[in-house]
C-alpha cells in the first residue's frame, strides 16, 4: 500500500471517530432520596404529627431526573410528573441544595449553568465546575448490567443547624450551631460508558457515574438509553436572571430567613420550637 493510501485511510477512520464522538448520546433515568431530620417541641406537637411532616419532607425528595450527555455536554432535569406532597402548607419554607430546574454542564469548558425557578422566580446561575478530587478505589459492583468502579471523595464540611421559635422572632427564639464534620462521598462509575459525566453536580471520572451517595442524599440509576432513535437537542439554558453560585447562595439564604420568620410572627404561638436538618 502506498504512504498517501494510507494518509487516506487513516484520515478516514479519525474522521469517523470524531463523527461518532459528536454524534454519540445517552439518556439516563436517576432516582433520588434524602435523609430528613427534624425535631419539634413535644409538648406542643403530638409524634404522630412530627412523623407526618417528617415524611412529606421525604416524599418532597423523592424524585426522578433525567440525565441526557454526549461525550462534552449534559442537561439534567426532573422528569415530568405529579409533584409529590410537601410541607409549604405547614408554613415551613424548605430548599435543597444542589437541586435546579435545569442543569447544563460542559466538561470541555468546565462551565455550567443552573436554570433554578426560586419562589417564583427564574434565576441563571453560571459559574465554572468545581474541581472534585476523586479518590479512584479497585473495588466493584455491578449496577444493572453495568460493572462499576468505586471513587469517593473525603473533605471537611460546615453544618449549620437552625432553631425557629414560631412565635414573635426575636434575637433570643432564633438559634444557630455551627460545626465542622467529615463528609465522604461515595460514587460509582462506569467505564463501559465512556464519558466523564454523572448526575446533578457530579462528573470528571473516566466513565459516566451510576450511583451517588454523600451520607444524606442517595442518586442511582434505574435505565440507560444509549443513542436513541429520536436525537435530543442539548441546550445550555438563556432564560433568567445571571447570578454566580455565591450570589444565587447568599440571595436563597436572605429569602429563606425572611420567609420563616414571617411565618413563625404570623402563627402567634410562643415557645414552640422547630429544628429541621435536610441533607447535611
Amino acid at each position: 500500500m502506498k504512504p498517501i493510501q494510507r494518509i487516506i485511510i487513516l484520515f478516514i477512520v479519525l474522521a469517523s471517530m470524531s463523527m461518532f464522538a459528536q454524534d454519540f448520546q445517552g439518556v439516563a433515568t436517576y432516582k433520588t432520596k434524602r435523609q430528613v431530620s427534624i425535631k419539634m417541641d413535644s409538648t406542643k406537637m403530638q409524634s404522630a404529627m412530627q412523623e407526618q411532616i417528617s415524611e412529606m419532607l421525604k416524599k418532597s425528595f423523592e424524585k426522578t431526573y433525567l440525565l441526557t450527555f454526549n461525550k462534552e455536554a449534559s442537561i439534567y432535569k426532573e422528569e415530568d410528573a405529579l409533584k409529590a406532597p410537601t410541607a409549604a402548607g405547614l408554613g415551613l419554607v424548605v430548599s435543597s441544595s444542589g437541586g435546579g430546574d435545569v442543569i447544563y454542564k460542559n466538561t470541555k469548558t468546565q462551565t455550567y449553568t443552573n436554570q433554578n425557578d426560586f419562589l417564583g422566580k427564574v434565576f441563571l446561575i453560571q459559574d465554572q465546575l468545581k474541581p472534585l478530587p476523586w479518590e479512584l478505589g479497585s473495588e466493584t459492583k455491578n449496577i444493572g448490567s453495568y460493572t462499576c468502579f468505586k471513587a469517593t471523595i473525603t473533605e471537611a464540611v460546615e453544618v449549620t443547624n437552625r432553631t425557629w421559635s414560631t412565635g414573635k422572632i426575636e434575637a433570643k427564639n432564633k438559634t444557630e450551631e455551627t460545626e465542622t464534620k467529615t463528609k465522604i462521598t461515595t460514587a460509582w462509575y462506569t467505564p463501559q460508558i465512556s464519558v466523564s459525566n454523572g448526575p446533578a453536580q457530579f462528573y470528571g471520572l473516566p466513565g459516566l457515574i451510576l450511583e451517588i451517595n454523600d451520607g444524606q442524599q442517595t442518586i442511582i440509576c434505574s435505565k440507560i438509553v444509549l443513542n436513541p432513535e429520536e436525537k435530543i437537542e442539548i441546550a445550555e439554558p438563556t432564560k433568567g436572571k445571571k447570578v454566580n453560585a455565591q450570589e444565587f447562595e447568599d440571595i436563597t439564604l436572605k429569602k429563606i430567613q425572611e420567609m420563616n420568620e414571617r411565618n413563625a410572627t404570623s402563627s402567634g404561638k410562643d415557645g414552640e420550637t422547630i429544628s429541621i436538618n435536610i441533607g447535611g
